[in-house]
């Protein structure tokens, strides 16, 4: 009774709060059904500053992305590492990343992201590069007459198989292709099962999901990753900074590089979907990327067909912007990430014109980035696809507005501040270089005319998935 009462009671300065009527839910049930809706329905209510209760937690929303820069400059009243961790280390199944047990493990694995930016970014994306085409031509290079395949499993098989050998190395084996494709499988059933662990629902509430867990993390034990070749920078000083601590257990540190595995594919799987779903649905896409791609070829004195390797440089990549805004805009669309900081102490949240919010410690805040990039005084008809939405005057357009103000933060697939990806320069090159070998190599069209939609349940987690598969068919370019 004390705990309802108290929440009910706001402090001057706190924002309204929508409470809902069922006990501890609260609001959870409408919020996971579509959060985007049920969003913007209370902003037209409370205005851009509201807070919610969802699930024992008291969230609140700032709706106004001229305010996002309050929020993210906040980083030390506003944590975000703490909370991070914590979903990961139960989603995942290891120890937290407690201070005490394990000094600067958290800092020394953030530092090795330095391997996934400039120079030693421009070599895995090289090995990425030769993975990607190896893959391709051993799936693909018979396709001389028209081969018929499901969209998303396509896209799953090449680019899972392709970002583990160039994280983890090549299995050795002979049926090398087979046990990664197992690895897959197992990885899909557990990816599957992740909007309820990260809602904290116990595993053991989720049928064979911690039978699949187990059996993942095993497959990274030190004795299984040792017979892998040629695995990654990244992976190989992971692996040095595990073994300085003596109280991480075997089990743990495989746990710890199932961890990097999702996080290196749980999104981009499904981004190199809508990417590739948006340009076949779209002619005059494809073919202004195709064109772009095959100028860069000859102006580079290169062959396409499974049989020549393609190099392309950090500039070359970069300088495709017709690929890389229709890449974006698919991020745009089907990105439905949730920016959450969490109050250190109590705190007044000093805003723009004089605003301020009153917040508890242990108070939540969230941005909702989705609701940014569906607006149509930012993107003129956001619902639809326009492929060279980022591109003015032939280059690359980074400048949008609001109310005739220019946005500091107008396209947020990968977070913000202090919760920005750190992997995400490389998985936009993983992103461009699949599309620049499907598209350079074959032609490629949709043999299903049927609507593919958003799969909302992941909403707030990232990339959400498509809610039914589609079929394509390719063939070798002639």
């Amino acid at each position: 009774f004390i705990f309802f009462f108290s929440a009910f009671n706001r402090k001057t300065g706190e924002p309204p709060l929508i409470n809902g009527w069922i006990p501890y839910l609260g609001k959870a049930l409408i919020f996971r059904k579509d959060a985007y809706k049920f969003l913007l329905d209370q902003q037209k209510k409370f205005g851009d500053i509201f807070t919610v209760h969802i699930a024992g937690r008291y969230i609140t929303f700032i709706m106004d992305p001229f305010q996002y820069v309050y929020v993210i400059r906040n980083s030390k009243q506003l944590e975000f590492h703490e909370f991070a961790n914590k979903m990961a280390s139960k989603t995942f199944d290891y120890p937290a990343l407690s201070k005490g047990k394990f000094p600067e493990l958290k800092e020394n694995l953030h530092r090795i992201y330095q391997y996934l930016q400039g120079k030693p970014l421009d070599i895995i994306s090289d090995h990425m590069m030769k993975n990607l085409q190896d893959i391709f031509e051993w799936k693909c290079s018979q396709a001389t007459d028209w081969e018929t395949e499901k969209m998303y499993k396509f896209c799953c098989s090449v680019m899972f198989e392709a970002s583990f050998v160039t994280l983890y190395g090549r299995v050795p084996a002979a049926d090398g292709h087979k046990v990664i494709s197992e690895i897959r499988d197992k990885f899909i059933k557990f990816d599957a099962s992740f909007p309820y662990l990260a809602a904290n629902i116990p595993i053991e509430l989720l049928g064979a999901t911690k039978k699949v867990r187990k059996e993942l993390i095993h497959h990274f034990l030190l004795q299984n990753m040792t017979k892998w070749l040629g695995g990654s920078k990244v992976v190989q000083a992971r692996q040095e900074i595990f073994e300085k601590y003596e109280l991480l257990g075997d089990y743990d540190k495989a746990a710890h590089h199932f961890a990097f595995l999702w996080a290196s594919v749980g999104n981009t799987i499904p981004a190199t979907f809508w990417a590739m779903y948006y340009l076949l649905r779209h002619p005059e896409a494809l073919a202004a990327v195709r064109d772009e791609i095959d100028h860069l070829l000859q102006s580079t004195g290169q062959k396409r067909g499974p049989t020549y390797n393609i190099h392309l440089t950090r500039e070359q990549l970069d300088n495709l912007v017709y690929l890389e805004s229709a890449l974006n805009e698919s991020l745009r669309m089907c990105s439905s990430s949730m920016n959450i900081r969490i109050s250190q102490e109590d705190f007044v949240l000093k805003l723009e014109g004089n605003q301020e919010v009153v917040l508890r410690k242990g108070d939540w805040i969230a941005l909702h980035p989705q609701i940014l990039h569906m607006d149509p005084e930012v993107y003129e008809d956001p619902k639809e696809y326009k492929f060279d939405r980022y591109i003015e005057n032939g280059k690359k357009k980074t400048t949008f507005y609001k109310a005739g103000r220019k946005l500091k933060y107008f396209l947020m697939p990968f977070g913000s501040g202090i919760s920005m990806c750190p992997g995400r320069f490389f998985a936009m090159n993983e992103m461009k270089m699949f599309l620049f070998i499907l598209l350079s190599h074959f032609d490629v069209e949709l043999a299903e005319n049927k609507a593919v939609r958003l799969d909302n349940s992941r909403m707030g987690l990232g990339i959400l998935l498509p809610d039914v598969d589609i079929a394509f068919r390719y063939k070798l370019r002639s």
